[in-house]
């Protein structure tokens, strides 16, 4: 009987083992933000401190500065030629190429229709998703010729985050996470488990639920957790199969095994 419950408890372990992605921790960088943004393949670093948006390099430093639009709610770098630097209190959007220099500023209080927008991420082309609080629906919006392509249907509760690539956009909110893809129409919706923010991995998801991070499969529909130490989270990233967290002292590299 003994020797059955040993092979039984290492056989428990091993189906717990293969049941999340595993980590393997690649670099650590002390940086100095408040909020850490994203991190590429060139090595460069997107980070706001003391409101302003920085990117770093081996080579060289730029930033973007804006403090008649007051605080940066969000900022999105998925196309780098295209920054897209969100003011929530002023409902502006201004989108910065490479260098962080301005390239267009959008005032959704002077566009017409007016917009309320609460949150905003990158586009394929010349638009960006945007969420329209007064009438609690995502547009696809062309800032270039200044309409919106797609709406998709409203939702009914708050709205938590928002994520995207070029072909798919994440809506999370208190009740449920919605994928769209790029003509609005809805993909899939699962219930929110408590989760709080997400993140676009190619077409799977990183989701986190209070200080664990979890991983969705876009094909296999399924969630698995994320082996990590225990952690503080201010901010994470996701690119090519290798995850950023950063804990307001230390950015955290690590390679994620999902096959």
């Amino acid at each position: 009987m003994k020797p059955l419950l040993i092979l039984l408890y290492f056989l428990s372990f091993s189906l717990l083992a293969q049941d999340s992605i595993t980590t393997t921790l690649e670099q650590k960088d002390s940086i100095d933000a408040d909020i850490f943004i994203s991190k590429n393949n060139f090595e460069n670093v997107y980070f706001i401190k003391d409101n302003v948006l920085i990117k770093t390099s081996d080579k060289q430093s730029s930033n973007y500065s804006n403090i008649q639009l007051g605080k940066i709610a969000s900022v999105h770098t998925f196309n780098p030629l295209k920054i897209n630097v969100f003011y929530a209190n002023l409902n502006t959007v201004i989108i910065l190429d490479n260098r962080l220099a301005e390239v267009s500023k959008l005032d959704f209080n002077t566009i017409q229709p007016y917009k309320n927008v609460s949150h905003v991420t990158t586009g394929f082309d010349n638009t960006i998703w945007l969420f329209n609080q007064d009438f609690q629906y995502l547009e696809l919006y062309d800032y270039k010729t200044q309409t919106s392509r797609y709406k998709t249907i409203p939702v009914a509760s708050k709205v938590l985050d928002l994520t995207s690539n070029y072909n798919y956009c994440w809506l999370l909110t208190e009740n449920n996470l919605y994928c769209y893809n790029y003509f609005g129409s809805l993909v899939y919706k699962i219930k929110n488990d408590g989760y709080s923010k997400i993140k676009a991995a190619n077409e799977d998801l990183v989701i986190q639920k209070d200080e664990a991070l979890i991983f969705y499969n876009h094909k296999t529909k399924t969630l698995m957790p994320i082996a990590l130490q225990n952690m503080l989270i201010s901010q994470f990233f996701v690119t090519n199969q290798i995850l950023y967290i950063y804990n307001r002292k230390s950015l955290f590299q690590y390679k994620l095994k999902t096959d």
